[in-house]
């Protein structure tokens, strides 16, 4: 899949609701030492990083583009021309990892 397919999807978001694609899949991973952690592995509450493909035309905080992390356990899944993307609502999101934030003078410091 090109990176720009998610461009143009054949839906429109509502109100508050933002659509993800997740950064990677749910499964191993490595630590910052390249220590493999497998999947059945037991770990405390892990938020995930994902980057927003659309918005709903209430979202405010949120642009496409955007790499935002979310608590994996309060999402729904949909799948739109075989691709696995996440639906929330923009509340459910922690926090926005944005280029365009860098540098600004008027950041407000929510952001990472």
């Amino acid at each position: 899949m090109s990176e720009n397919t998610h461009d143009k999807l054949p839906i429109r978001m509502l109100h508050d609701r933002v659509l993800v694609r997740t950064d990677s899949p749910e499964g191993e991973r490595r630590s910052g030492g390249g220590i493999l952690i497998p999947a059945t592995a037991a770990v405390g509450r892990r938020l995930s990083w994902a980057e927003v493909v659309a918005v709903g035309q209430n979202v405010r905080t949120v642009e496409i583009g955007d790499r935002v992390l979310y608590d994996p356990e309060d999402r729904a899944e949909v799948e739109v021309r075989g691709v696995a993307y996440v639906l929330m609502r923009e509340r459910d999101l922690h926090a926005v990892a944005a280029d365009r934030f860098q540098g600004a003078t008027d950041s407000t410091g929510l952001y990472l």
